[in-house]
C-alpha cells in the first residue's frame, strides 16, 4: 500500500479553491455598479464568519461571510468585516439576499459567469 494516497488528500486535490465566480451587482435601473468575485467557501470560512458575527443568527453570519469572502477583480477584499452592519442597515434586503444567495451557490445560475483567477 506504499504510495497510496490518503482519502483526505484525494478529496482536497479534487477541488480547486482558487477558481472564482463573478457576480455583477446592478442598481435598480439595471446598470452595473461593481463586479464581485467569490472563491468556494469552506467550513473554516463559515466558522470564522460566525466568530466575527459573535452570534448564531444566520443573517448576521451570512453578511459577515459576504464581507470576508467578496473580492474585487484584482483579488483584494471588497469589504472589511466592519462593513457588515452598514450593509445590513443601508442596503435593500433584496440586494443583500441576492449577493448572499450567490455566495452560497443558491442563486439563479442562468447568468453566472466563470471568472479567471486574477
Amino acid at each position: 500500500m506504499a504510495g497510496t494516497k490518503r482519502t483526505v488528500d484525494l478529496l482536497v486535490e479534487a477541488f480547486d479553491l482558487s477558481q472564482r465566480r463573478k457576480f455583477v451587482l446592478k442598481n435598480a435601473a439595471g446598470e452595473p455598479v461593481v463586479d464581485l468575485y467569490f472563491r468556494p467557501i469552506t467550513r473554516a470560512d463559515r466558522k470564522a464568519a460566525q466568530a466575527l458575527a459573535g452570534t448564531e443568527e444566520a443573517l448576521d453570519i451570512s453578511t459577515h461571510m459576504l464581507c470576508q469572502t467578496a473580492e474585487l477583480q484584482d483579488g483584494t477584499k471588497a469589504f472589511s468585516s466592519g462593513d457588515a452592519p452598514k450593509l445590513q442597515r443601508q442596503l435593500p434586503e433584496s440586494v443583500l439576499n441576492e449577493l448572499e444567495l450567490f455566495l452560497f451557490g443558491l442563486g439563479d445560475t442562468a447568468g453566472l459567469e466563470e471568472a479567471k483567477n486574477g
